[in-house]
This record gives structure tokens, sequence and C-alpha cells, in this order.
């Protein structure tokens, strides 16, 4: 699916990442790893060693939990350290990292410190949800991440994406990235609107697209 449509990335379990790069070799499609999910209770080590092997794996693109308890406490220090860690891992590799606060559990300003640390660090997005939480991407927390960096830093909405609408509401906001379950449908409903013929997939689930 993310061949036939050109999706931006597949974002895999560290396990999978090879299979995933393989599998996606040539397409442009990037392969994606998450570090550090869901919860973001590794150790720093854990998590830097995680990101090194996934980019041997193939893996471009890293997507970082933060330690959210950390977070919580207002330990900054040992969250701008562990961000730093997984970031310097990626761009010395030519890679790009995520950093995902997990805005559900979070106050307002916590997100403005995440922003602040990670807009100081370089990070190339900062992205607002795991989908593992209990809430995913608002538009009120879309709107403070965009306020709060620069535009070297990118914005990813993730969790609760279900329809071509949302997606558009969040692209007016600045997002250059969303992340969802719902591929298909949502752009095959673009499609529609732009008058181009739906994709003819016929995926796994063998539902005649």
């Amino acid at each position: 699916m993310a061949r036939a449509y050109q999706v931006a990335s597949v974002c895999a379990m560290p396990f999978f990442v090879r299979q995933c790069a393989e599998l996606l070799q040539g397409s442009g499609v990037k392969a994606s790893a998450t570090i550090g999910f869901p919860h973001g209770g590794h150790t720093t080590a854990t998590k830097r060693y995680e990101a090194e092997q996934a980019i041997r794996d193939g893996c471009e693109e890293l997507d970082m939990v933060v330690n959210i308890s950390q977070v919580l406490s207002g330990n900054w220090t040992y969250v701008r350290h562990e961000i730093a860690e997984v970031t310097q891992v990626a761009h010395a590799a030519g890679q790009r990292v995520k950093v995902i606060f997990e805005n559900c559990y979070l106050q307002a300003e916590h997100k403005l410190r995440l922003c602040e640390i990670s807009s100081e660090l370089g990070v190339d997005w900062v992205k607002t949800s795991t989908g593992f939480g209990t809430a995913g991407a608002t538009l009120d927390d879309l709107q403070l991440m965009r306020r709060h960096t620069p535009q070297t830093v990118q914005v990813k909405a993730a969790g609760g994406i279900r329809d071509y609408d949302t997606l558009l509401s969040f692209r007016e906001l600045g997002v250059s990235r969303c992340g969802t379950s719902r591929t298909r449908e949502i752009l095959d409903e673009c499609r529609r609107r732009l008058g181009l013929e739906v994709i003819a997939y016929g995926g796994p689930d063998n539902e005649g697209y």
C-alpha cells in the first residue's frame, strides 16, 4: 500500500525495520523506526543503541518517544540529554529524527519546554503522539507546537486522524506530516475530490481496491 500510494514513510517496530527497508527499497518511501516505544521509559543508552541498530537495518527516520515520567517530573537535564543522544545518532548517519511528546499526558508548560529543547537541539520534527496514549493530535496542541518551534523544525500530527478533512485542517496549521492507519481511505478521498481515478490497490485484505 505504501508503494501504491507513495506515502512519505512506513513506521515499524525495531524488529521489523530491516524487512521494512528491504520491501521499500527503490520505492522512494522511507523506512522509519520507533525508538523507546510506546512509553519512552527505556534508558538513554538503550534508546541510543536502538537508534544505532535501526539505522544499520536501513532506517531513514527515527520516531523517538521522550521519557514521559521525566518530563512530568521536570527533569529537563535528563530529557535534553536523551533527545540530544538520539538526534546525534540520526544526524551523524545523515538521517532524521522525530521527537514524540505524547501530549495527552502533558500540561502546556511541558509541551512548551519540549518545543524549546527540541528546537535548540535541531531535531527534524516534533510529533504529537504515539497512537498508544489516551488521545491523539488536537488542533490546540498543533497550534502550540507550530507557534513555539522555528520553521526548521517540522510538526507531525499522529493519532486520531481518520478522514481527509481532518488532515486538511492540520495542514492549514503548518503540519508537514500526518501519521494515520487510515491512509488508503484518506488518500482515496483526496483523489476523488481532485477528480482522479482511485488507485487499483489489491492489498492483502482483498477489498477490491
